[in-house]
């Protein structure tokens, strides 16, 4: 086994470590969440290539005695540079992030979480601020279709949702606009949604509302717990 091997990762969180040094965990393409540590005080060129939402091409020196990880290199091609330029766009950009290391980077299937993921930044980093919350909604729902939990919708949207007390932990209603809305977001990827005219985007606040609650609370149901981090979505 190679002691550099190369990823397609993407950041989710930078940590001090140290006087110097930094944390940082990855989702890759190849073997799902990493932990590597970034050496180098401030004039270190990876202090600011390896940054939280940044994602690229990622190399590691891998310390099989130790099962220690260092980065070697990072050539970064998606910056998202906006995403801290809008407080809307970092709650749920770390949102995001905290979902996926809590979900242990979405099972084994690494390369579809790390394109829903990746997908979703990509949007958010220009989004405006009336779009983040659905784009949240949108990777939360999708997120627990790829962890195998998301329910079943009804296959007509004037027929509510009903809840699963025991799985979800909650007692609420789904109405047929968030079933409707739900429905719609699963035939498109954040790309598209970025593209298509404005009513795709158009959902009342109440069904948002309810598509929010029932997104969070199948997520919940799947980590065995609440993150705090949805509370500003």
């Amino acid at each position: 086994m190679t002691r550099n091997p190369t990823y397609s990762a993407l950041t989710l969180r930078v940590k001090p470590s140290g006087e110097s040094n930094r944390e940082a965990w990855f989702l890759t393409a190849e073997e799902g969440l990493l932990r590597a540590t970034v050496f180098g005080g401030p004039k270190s060129r990876f202090r600011s290539l390896v940054s939280p939402f940044h994602q690229g091409k990622l190399i590691l020196y891998h310390n099989p005695v130790r099962d220690s990880r260092k980065v070697d290199d990072f050539d970064v091609h998606s910056y998202r540079m906006g995403i801290r330029e809008l407080w809307e766009r970092s709650v749920c950009a770390d949102a995001l992030a905290e979902t996926v290391l809590s979900s242990q980077g979405g099972g084994g299937s690494w390369p579809e979480a790390l394109e829903l993921a990746g997908g979703v930044l990509d949007a958010l980093d220009g989004a405006d601020a009336a779009a983040c919350p659905r784009l949240a909604v949108y990777f939360l729902w999708r997120w627990a279709g790829l962890l195998g939990f998301a329910p079943e919708l009804p296959a007509s949207s004037t027929c509510e949702l009903k809840h699963d007390e025991v799985l979800w932990g909650s007692s609420f209603r789904v109405g047929p606009g968030a079933i409707a809305w739900l429905k719609e977001i699963e035939s498109l990827s954040p790309a598209a949604l970025g593209k298509v005219p404005p009513e795709h985007w158009s959902v009342d606040a109440a069904s948002l509302n309810q598509a929010k609650t029932l997104s969070q609370a199948v997520m919940a149901g799947a980590l065995g717990r609440r993150l705090p981090t949805w509370d500003g979505i």
